[in-house]
C-alpha cells in the first residue's frame, strides 16, 4: 500500500472494526479489500470505500456488519453460508460488493439462492414494462402496445393483480366447477342408460349427444378454456416457454381430447367402427379430469404443492429409491418363506416375486388391505420387520420435503400479498 501510514489498517464495516496488517491486504481473498493495497491517493481510496480517516488509518464501509461477519468466517474457515433471518438476495448483494460469487457459497445455500433468483427474476421481468422514472418521460415507439400486452398478461397470469384479473379468475373457476359437475353426473346410471342400446341407436345417440344439454354445457366450457388458452398464448412474452410450462401442458391435455372425440364422431358417422371407437372416446372424455389442476392458477395451496415437488425432486427420487430397494429385498424374502421353501404350507398368493411386491408396498405404507397376508411364522416376523422398516424409510425424507413446503408457502403468500397491495391501490384510485 502506497497510501496511508502505520503498520496496520482498520476496516470499519457498519460500526464493527477489523484490524489487519498491510501485508495481509495484498493477497486478501476479498477483491474490494485487496484493492486498498494498490491505492496511491485519497481519491483512489474513496473509490473503494465510503470514507477514510487519515489520522487513524481507518477505512469506513457503509455495509451490513453481520453479513460481513459471515463473510469473514468464510475468509478464515473456507465455508460461506447465509445469515439467518436475512434475505438471500440481500446477502448475495453483499457478496457481490466484497467481490465474491454464488459459487463460493456452500451447496445447500447455492440451491436456495438459485431458487430465489429464478423466481425473483421472473417476477421483476414481468414488472419492468410498467415503469421506472424513464416511463414518465418520452416513450419509445410501441410503448403503449407493450404496456397493454403486459396488462393483459398480468390479468390472465396473476389472479390477484387487478379487479379484472379477479373477475376473470372467478369466471374460470366457475367453468371448472361446472365442467366437473357435468363430468361426474355423466357417470351416473341414469345418464349412462342410453349407452345400453344397439349399434345403430348408439351411433345416432353419439352423433346427437352434442345437441343435448350436457353436450352444450361441455361445448361452452371447452370454448371458454380454448379462448383463454389462445389469449394467454398471444400475450405471452416467450411462446416456446409458454408451451413448456406444466400448467399450459395440462390445459392442452384437457382441451385436445374434446376436439379429437368430436372429429372421431364426425368421421366415423354411422360406421360400425364407431362401436370400437367408443372406448377411445370415453377415455378421451375422462381426461377432462385434468381441468381440476387448472385451479392451481388461483389457489396458493396447489401452487405450493407443485413448487415443492419441483424443488424436492431429489428427495422424491431418494424416497422412491428407498422404496424400490426395500421392495426388492422383502418381496424376495417373503416369496422364499411363504412359497419357495418346502415347509408343508405354501401360500399361493406369494407364488412369484412380482406378486409379493404388492404385499410389500401396502405393508410399508401401512395400508394393509388384507388381500394378501403371510401364514407362516417366519413370514409374519418378516412382515413386522417390513412394516417397521417402511415407517422409518418413509419418514426420513419427509422432513426435508416439509421444510421446503413451508418455505414455498411463505414465498408464494408473500408474492400474493404484494399483488393484493397493488389491487387495494387500484380500488382506492
Amino acid at each position: 500500500m502506497n497510501f496511508g501510514r502505520g503498520p496496520s489498517v482498520v476496516l470499519n464495516v457498519g460500526g464493527t472494526r477489523y484490524s489487519f496488517s498491510r501485508e495481509v491486504l495484498k493477497d486478501f481473498p476479498l477483491r474490494r479489500v485487496s484493492r486498498l493495497h494498490g491505492c496511491l491517493s485519497e481519491q483512489d481510496v474513496l473509490e473503494v470505500c465510503d470514507d477514510y480517516d487519515r489520522e487513524r488509518n481507518e477505512y469506513f464501509f457503509d455495509r451490513h456488519s453481520e453479513a460481513f461477519g459471515f463473510i469473514m468466517l468464510y475468509v478464515r474457515h473456507g465455508h460461506l453460508r447465509f445469515v439467518p433471518h436475512m434475505c438471500e438476495l440481500s446477502f448475495y448483494n453483499e457478496m457481490i460488493y466484497w467481490g465474491l460469487e454464488g459459487s463460493h457459497l456452500d451447496y445447500c445455500c447455492q440451491r436456495r439462492l438459485d431458487d430465489r433468483m429464478s423466481e425473483t427474476c421472473t417476477y421483476y421481468a414481468a414488472e419492468e414494462p410498467n415503469g421506472g422514472p424513464e416511463g414518465k418521460g418520452r416513450r419509445p415507439p410501441g410503448a403503449e402496445g407493450r404496456k397493454w400486452l403486459e396488462r393483459m398478461r398480468r390479468t390472465f397470469e396473476e389472479p390477484t393483480s387487478s379487479v379484472a384479473a379477479q373477475v376473470l379468475a372467478t369466471v374460470s373457476i366457475l367453468f371448472v366447477i361446472v365442467s366437473m359437475v357435468v363430468l361426474c353426473a355423466s357417470t351416473l346410471p341414469e345418464w349412462r342408460a342410453p349407452e345400453n342400446r344397439s349399434a345403430e341407436e348408439q351411433s345416432r345417440y353419439t352423433a346427437e349427444s352434442v345437441r343435448e344439454p350436457s353436450g352444450i354445457i361441455e361445448a361452452i366450457c371447452i370454448g371458454w378454456f380454448t379462448a383463454e388458452c389462445i389469449v394467454r398464448f398471444i400475450v405471452s412474452k416467450n411462446k416456446c416457454e409458454f408451451v413448456r410450462r406444466p400448467l399450459n401442458i395440462i390445459d392442452l391435455l384437457a382441451i385436445t381430447p374434446y376436439y379429437i372425440s368430436v372429429l372421431m364422431t364426425v368421421f366415423t358417422g354411422e360406421n360400425s367402427q364407431l362401436q370400437r371407437a367408443g372406448v377411445t372416446l370415453r377415455v378421451l372424455r375422462m381426461m377432462r379430469i385434468f381441468w381440476v389442476i387448472k385451479l392451481a392458477r388461483h389457489f396458493i395451496g396447489l401452487q405450493t404443492l407443485g413448487l415443492t415437488l419441483k424443488r424436492c425432486y431429489r428427495e422424491m427420487v431418494m424416497l422412491l429409491v428407498f422404496i424400490c430397494v426395500a421392495m426388492a429385498i422383502f418381496s424376495a424374502l417373503s416369496q422364499l418363506l411363504e412359497n419357495g421353501l418346502d415347509l408343508g404350507t405354501k401360500n399361493k398368493d406369494y407364488a412369484s416375486i412380482p406378486a409379493a411386491c404388492w404385499w410389500v408396498i401396502i405393508s410399508m405404507t401401512t395400508v394393509g388391505y388384507g388381500d394378501m397376508c403371510p401364514i407362516t411364522v417366519p413370514g409374519r416376523i418378516l412382515g413386522g420387520i417390513c412394516v417397521v422398516s417402511g415407517i422409518v424409510l418413509l419418514a426420513l425424507p419427509i422432513t426435508f420435503i416439509y421444510h421446503s413446503f413451508v418455505q414455498c408457502y411463505h414465498e408464494l403468500k408473500f408474492r400474493s400479498a404484494r399483488y393484493s397491495r397493488s389491487l387495494s391501490a387500484e380500488f382506492l384510485n
